[in-house]
């Protein structure tokens, strides 16, 4: 039993390290590449076990792909699956952006031109994500009216409560607006987790997120500084890996802890990585404090995934039966869209376009991505060897 058992870890461990060296594309690429291995290859849960699970894990705040895969994880073999599921796709990411880091640390990369190549080709990701985006969350014009709002309120008041704020008032327009629309019932997810378990880990998600604020101003340590940041911006991130930008610029670019050529070379180099967005976090925590820095960020920022993953699976089928639930969904939706454009036109947009020039090669890259249909790799490198030769 014992033996099969660990067969069966080591499998998790397998099938989502190979997910994580092969997954380019960004969330919702995962998610097809989540459903090709896991549901249809493997058959380890059905279409609409796997449909609820994504359910969940969209409505939750953090990175959905990776919630998606530990939930998986999760249902096929209980803690320690989730942790395997969660360390075989993250690892190969964060592995390669803390060596990038490490590289580029010390370096004069201000006005390098395959710099600024990549930060033209986070101008067409960013582009892409928002377009897609905003064609499946913004389908009518209550939705489109939120996602206006919340343009205008995060660009006119750039601050971290700001973006709360407006998810918060989201979710109640949502609630309001489409209380009185019923959803079809999902099927039951099994889930090898107690409610009592499930407790727990909600008790200190919302623990860590009000204490490690207060533990900040009592100690002054920064490494409880770096962690409270990365943990909070895991915390408040509704809409995937492209929406944590603005909140990790604003926690680490205005205190100097890096430049804003480092992090947006950093964010462009995210792009040509497989797995999840969110390991962007150990590209900034090895700049700031080398492999131990890149470490801890990324347990940090990934810390409140994990906590709300393994507590609302136990509840999940419940929630998602009330009507007024998902009508708020829909409302906190429609709000990610306007926070994107808003990170999109500062800080992307407004260090990155200077010159007509620059305009012409983001419209190239996003072509090449949006219409040709290439891989995300193939627009970096274009990004990279383009920069180079502009500059």
């Amino acid at each position: 039993m014992k033996q099969s058992k660990l067969f069966l870890l080591l499998e998790i461990l397998m099938v989502s390290a190979k997910l994580g060296l092969t997954s380019f594309g960004g969330p919702i690429a995962h998610l097809g590449y989540f459903h090709d291995e896991y549901v249809r290859r493997r058959k380890w849960l059905d279409e609409q076990a796997y449909a609820n699970l994504v359910a969940l894990c969209q409505f939750l705040p953090g990175p959905a792909s990776s919630q998606v895969g530990i939930g998986i994880g999760v249902m096929r073999g209980g803690l320690l699956g989730g942790i395997l599921a969660f360390v075989g796709f993250t690892t190969p990411s964060v592995v390669m952006l803390i060596l990038f880091a490490l590289i580029l640390k010390g370096m004069d990369i201000g006005n390098a031109g395959w710099i600024h190549g990549l930060k033209i080709v986070a101008v067409a990701v960013v582009a892409h994500a928002i377009w897609g985006m905003a064609q499946k969350l913004t389908p009518d014009l209550s939705r489109k009216a939120i996602a206006l709002l919340a343009l205008i309120c995060t660009l006119l008041w750039q601050t971290a409560y700001t973006q709360v704020s407006v998810i918060l008032i989201a979710a109640v327009a949502g609630f309001i607006i489409y209380k009185g629309q019923k959803e079809d019932s999902p099927a039951t997810i099994q889930v090898p987790l107690s409610r009592r378990f499930a407790f727990i880990c909600l008790g200190l998600f919302f623990g860590l997120l009000i204490f490690l604020p207060i533990l900040r101003e009592l100690t002054g340590s920064s490494l409880v500084e770096m962690f409270d940041s990365f943990y909070r911006s895991g915390s408040l991130v509704f809409g995937g890996g492209h929406v944590v930008l603005p909140l990790l610029e604003r926690e680490f670019v205005p205190s100097g802890w890096l430049s804003k050529e480092a992090f947006l070379a950093g964010y462009g180099a995210a792009q040509a990585v497989p797995g999840p967005l969110f390991t962007f976090a150990a590209y900034i925590g090895a700049v700031m404090d080398g492999w131990a820095g890149g470490l801890l960020a990324t347990f940090a920022i990934f810390l409140p995934a994990f906590l709300l993953v393994l507590g609302t699976l136990p509840f999940w089928v419940s929630i998602n039966r009330n009507p007024k639930i998902t009508g708020a969904l829909k409302g906190v939706n429609a709000a990610v869209v306007g926070i994107l454009i808003s990170a999109f036109y500062t800080p992307i947009w407004t260090s990155t376009i200077i010159a007509p020039i620059d305009f012409a090669f983001a419209a190239l890259l996003f072509c090449m991505l949006a219409y040709w249909k290439l891989p995300p790799w193939v627009i970096v490198v274009t990004g990279i060897i383009g920069g180079y030769l502009l500059g």
